[in-house]
């Protein structure tokens, strides 16, 4: 597989992409937050941010494997403040953070955790799909997401 440049996620279709050179050259189905769509608003919200981000880092062994996404942006962080001056953000709490895309660790059976949407704002594939876009996806790479 040739070098990511950009990995695109479709909230609404549960698909992620890798994208090299401009054209898709994989593509996964996978789990996301149950927040619904839309941008992620706040802290436990459960939503999965919509936006343009960076890999930010990577953490072996968390969630078997940790793609850091850069959230929030500035326009995150706009939105929040926004928000916050409105009234709209429960005391208590802040814009988020640690939205990753990861594994699952062993704790759910390949596939199996698909049919639901269970995380807390992230994007979760299989342990094996993690470890192959890990390996091909250098830190730094475009990160595109959308409902």
């Amino acid at each position: 597989m040739p070098r990511i440049t950009e990995i695109r996620i479709d909230k609404s279709d549960h698909i992620l992409e890798l994208v090299a050179g401009g054209e898709v050259v994989r593509s996964y189905r996978v789990a996301i937050g149950p927040g619904g769509p839309g941008p992620k608003l706040y802290e436990g919200d459960r939503r999965t941010p919509v936006g343009t981000y960076r890999v930010a880092g990577r953490i072996k062994g968390l969630f078997h494997q940790f793609l850091m996404v850069s959230y929030p942006n500035e326009e995150d962080r706009r939105r929040f403040a926004e928000l916050k001056r409105r009234g709209e953000v429960p005391p208590g709490r802040g814009i988020g953070h640690s939205i990753g895309i990861h594994g699952v660790g062993g704790g759910l059976r390949a596939g199996e955790h698909k049919e639901t949407d269970w995380t807390l704002g992230c994007i979760a594939l299989d342990d094996d799909e993690i470890d192959e876009i890990a390996r091909h996806t250098p830190d730094g790479a475009k990160i595109v997401i959308t409902d």
